[in-house]
Formats: C-alpha cells, structure tokens, sequence
C-alpha cells in the first residue's frame, strides 16, 4: 500500500492508524507527527508568504466566488509516488486541493488509485473518518481501536465537565481580521470542555462576524485559534484586536481570560489532535477540573498588560 494524503489532517490520520511506513506524499503543510517531514511533497500554496490576514481572506473570498482552490497539485511528483490511496477533503472549498482536480488527477495516474474524501463536521465524524481511512487501507481493525482510544479521552473529559453548573460563555476566534467565529466541531469542543460556545454552531460553518455581535455576546473566556496560524504569526494580529472599539469592556478582557492556542496544530484539523484541543481547552477554562496530559502545552493566558488592561 503506497498513501499519498491530501491534506495535513489526513497525514495524522493515517499516522494515528499505524500506516506511517505506508505515507509516500504529503502536502507542502503537513508537520505533524515529526517523520512526515521528510516525504515528498505532493502540493503548493498559491497565498504569498507576506501576505497579512486580510490579505489572505481577501484571496480566500476571490477563490470561493471563482471556486478555485488555493492549494494545487504538483502533477509530476504525484506521477511519480504511484499512489494506491489518496486521501483528501470535500469539507472546505479553498483549504486543500479541489475535489475536482484530484479527481482528475487520480484518473491519470498508473493503476486508478482509490481516492477516499473525507468531510467531517462533527467530532463523531472525525472520529468516523479514521475508520474509513483504515477500511480503504484493509486495516479496518486498526481504525476500530483507534477510535476506542480516542473516545475513551473524549469521555473522561466530558464526564468531568459533566460537574459545571455553570459554563462560562466562551468565544472561539478563528480569525482576527475580519472577526470569525468557529464552527464545525469546534463548538461541541467548547461544551464536551465545559463551556457555553456564545456565536458559534454546532456542525455549522464558520462565519464572519461584526465585531458588534462580539460585544453584545459579551464573552467570559476568549479563546483565539486563528485557522492556519500558530501563536507567533497569531500574535502578530493581536493589534488588531486590541484596537477593537470595546475589547477593553468585555469581560474576558476585564478578567484578563483571553488565550491563544495553535489554531494550525489544534482546532483546524480534523484529525485525532482534535481531541488533544479538546483536553487543552478543557484545562484553560476549568484548570482545577480538568488535568492537563504530560506533553500538551497549555493556552497561553494574555496578561493585563498585554491586553492594555490596567494591573489589579
């Protein structure tokens, strides 16, 4: 079996199933675990690398009017790995190469290799999605006790939260310029970790909103995942937020609970990591409930200063 993923949570897909050695491609994004580092890479990004983050949604927003993705396939590398499986995502229009193109490209290729689509928006459906990866790769028992495991740590923490009477009112940030609100499974993280998710929807989109709905939401935690972005480049827009008429009057900036988390590692991939996102966001807003695992580096919590909030 020769496996050619798509899409970076794939990569940890198949990783998570015991199919590494199996791993020929990748995507020019995947870095996790550490191996697949080394493999050839099977895509490139079209966003430029300078590119701000309302540049980048600006492009974002171009692509899904013309439907064009922004990633594309390197055709001659993929030619050359001779995949038997392919896996890839119809779940977003612009984050991973177009469904059409991969199939496309799968026709072209020696031998028909299968391409398997995942399109999760629930954590049972990722969850879902690892028993299909190890099905299309005949280890259909690998992806029954994977899926235990992970159940089995999505579990203790929702029996854990099952004890807080009152959640406090959480908002995921998933991007700082313009404003989104996670969606997806993202929300059902949120209330498994013992919280009360205030814009966003369960197995719903993302969405844009107006930084007025964010205040009338008036959230107590404030936690900011910004899609594709790890917490140095996450930084780099906090300006940006902090400049926001009444961010100072919110009660997570008053209470100095706003958190930044790896959004490219954690919340943004649909991949056995979600339930790593679930324990660490589970720990930032119930530390003394909620045990954080050896080896997870929790949400770091912005100081008053850092968010130009007088010292207490």
């Amino acid at each position: 079996m020769r496996i050619v993923s798509l899409l970076p949570s794939a990569t940890e897909i198949v990783c998570e199933l015991g199919l590494g050695a199996a791993l020929v491609g990748v995507t020019h994004e995947c870095d996790h675990p550490l191996a697949v580092r080394g493999l050839p890479r099977v895509t490139r990004t079209l966003i430029p690398t300078d590119a701000s983050s309302r540049e980048i949604d600006d492009l974002v927003r171009d692509r899904l009017r013309s439907k064009r993705a922004l990633y594309e396939l390197d055709l001659p590398v993929l030619e050359r790995l001779a995949p038997d499986l392919i896996v890839t995502q119809a779940l977003c229009d612009v984050c991973a190469v177009a469904e059409a193109e991969v199939a496309a490209a799968a026709c072209q290729l020696p031998g028909a290799p299968r391409v398997v689509n995942l399109e999760p928006a629930s954590l049972a459906e990722v969850l879902a999605s690892l028993e299909t990866v190890a099905d299309a790769a005949g280890v259909p028992d690998r992806g029954r006790a994977a899926v235990a495991r992970l159940q089995g740590r999505i579990d203790a923490v929702a029996g854990r939260s099952a004890g807080v009477t009152r959640p406090p009112r959480v908002m995921l940030l998933e991007w700082i310029d313009p404003p989104f609100t996670a969606g997806h499974w993202s929300p059902e993280i949120v209330r498994l970790a013992g919280g009360r998710e205030v814009l966003g929807r369960e197995g719903e989109k993302s969405r844009s909103v107006p930084w007025e709905e964010i205040v009338a939401a008036d959230p107590e935690v404030l936690v900011i995942a910004c899609c594709g972005f790890d917490i140095s480049r996450t930084r780099q827009d906090l300006p940006i937020l902090l400049a926001q008429p009444g961010f100072s009057g919110l009660a997570c900036a008053r209470d100095s609970r706003v958190f930044l988390v790896d959004g490219n590692a954690y919340f943004s991939r649909p991949g056995p990591r979600l339930v790593e996102t679930l324990e660490i966001l589970a720990h930032a807003l119930h530390p003394a409930l909620h045990p954080l695992p050896a080896g997870l580096r929790p949400a770091e919590r912005l100081s008053a200063a850092e968010l130009g909030m007088p010292a207490s």
